[in-house]
């Protein structure tokens, strides 16, 4: 028995779920990452419940959860703490006002705190509304029109930066000189002609074009690990070189924090890798798993804000379950949970690593611990480019049927990730690695 058809006798409740919902919602599914399109395939498993580290589907189904909801889970499902935080205040408090109260100051407080290079924040409500505005931002305060970003990375859907996240290599140019290329129809021609897109950790390519044109770039932006194509570290001095680059010419250095951002460190991707940023985008862990996001950065950029330069508005922003997570989130995060988790993570990715070696098959597992992905390819991917030509695809996928198979859960694509959240335990590592054991040997 294929697949599947071993799927859909164990997954008959969410094939009925999905016959509905296909009615009802775009290709029966919220968000273009959870349809079939995306690799779920025959349909995906819809989830009745999740607790911790663990999902259970419609059919009874029980999963150890490393997609994590792409990310946001970073305490796992259904924290106590942050839940009870947020049922607390929209008791005693409310939800919305349009107007300031005292808890948004307070959850402003800690995310300062936490993060290096921010002195002020602005909420919002989701990562590429944050994106957007930095964008937007960088522009207004420098006059400037051109945007660097680098192939393979997924700033969000707006029109602004919607654009060569996972090209086609035959239509995109060289590899040293690529050409945007829109991520889907109707975007504009003429809003892809205000970015310069470049092949990430290549260090010349970026230092020829701050040459030639840095006195036009408003920004730089890029996500500090390259965590939409797979995950793809920087190169030694990568981000360093970046930060140099703008500071030289003027730019406005973005570090895209949505999925980075208190991932590695309760300060981010900045505080790990010790390279500051001057604007930063944050979401998915800001919030415990409650839907929040924010763009920070020093008050000389953010007055631009409440001086009338740049008119940043939004009905749900800064709203109270919103700041009740953000607040109760910030209290969690201790240096003590991450050095726990970045070393389980670490085992979880050794194993895997020592078990495709021992089953003969090339593989790379790269990542930081909290979040990670396996690379079936042989050669070292530092690029979109290296992704598109040596990562083999269909072999993940294979792995990842065998993987659900065996109660193991996380994204289809290998350009997504494998998330480790606070709430993973031994127990789950070594199911994990069970299962793999089995799966690779199927391989």
């Amino acid at each position: 028995m294929d697949f599947e058809d071993r799927f859909r006798d164990t997954h008959a409740r969410s094939e009925t779920l999905f016959a509905r919902a296909s009615g009802l919602l775009p290709g029966g599914v919220g968000s273009s990452a959870r349809g079939t399109r995306a690799g779920w395939s025959p349909y995906p498993p819809f989830i009745a419940n999740g607790s911790g580290s663990h999902v259970t589907d419609a059919d009874g189904n029980e999963y150890v959860d490393y997609l994590m909801g792409l990310g946001p889970m970073l305490f796992g499902h259904r924290p106590p703490e942050i839940t009870a935080a947020v049922v607390e205040a929209v008791g005693n408090v409310g939800t919305v006002f349009g107007l300031p109260y005292e808890l948004e100051s307070v959850a402003a407080q800690k995310v300062v705190d936490a993060v290096p290079s921010i002195d002020q924040v602005r909420f919002a409500s989701s990562g590429s509304e944050a994106v957007g505005t930095a964008v937007r931002l960088a522009r207004a305060v420098t006059s400037r029109k051109l945007i660097v970003r680098f192939e393979g990375m997924y700033h969000g859907w707006m029109d602004t930066v919607y654009w060569s996240n996972h090209p086609d290599p035959s239509k995109a140019g060289p590899a040293e000189h690529p050409i945007t290329v829109a991520a889907g129809r109707g975007l504009l021609p003429e809003v892809g002609d205000s970015l310069i897109v470049l092949s990430w950790n290549d260090a010349e390519s970026v230092q020829q074009v701050m040459a030639e044109r840095g006195d036009e770039i408003a920004a730089i932006i890029t996500e500090p690990v390259m965590l939409n194509t797979g995950c793809i570290l920087p190169e030694p001095g990568y981000l360093e070189l970046l930060r140099r680059l703008a500071t030289e010419h003027g730019s406005i250095l973005i570090f895209d924090e949505v999925i980075t951002g208190f991932r590695f460190a309760r300060g981010g991707a900045q505080e790990f890798f010790g390279v500051l940023p001057d604007l930063t985008t944050m979401a998915k862990g800001l919030g415990g798993g409650f839907p929040v996001a924010a763009i920070g950065g020093p008050v000389d950029l953010m007055e631009a804000m409440a001086d009338g330069r740049y008119s940043h508005s939004g009905t749900y922003n800064s709203n109270v379950i919103q700041m009740a997570a953000v607040s109760a989130t910030m209290d969690l995060l201790t240096p003590e949970r991450y050095a726990a988790t970045r070393a389980l993570g670490g085992e979880l990715m050794d194993g895997l690593g020592e078990l495709a070696a021992a089953a003969g098959i090339p593989a790379r597992v790269v990542g930081l611990g909290t979040v990670f992905q396996i690379w079936f390819a042989e050669e070292p991917i530092l690029n979109w480019r290296d992704a598109a030509r040596y990562a083999n695809e269909e072999r993940f996928t294979r792995w990842w049927q065998q993987m659900m198979t065996r109660g193991v859960l996380f994204h289809p694509a290998p350009f997504e990730n494998l998330f480790v959240s606070f709430a993973h335990t031994r127990e789950d590592v070594a199911r994990t690695l069970e299962a793999a054991e089995q799966a690779l040997r199927a391989l």
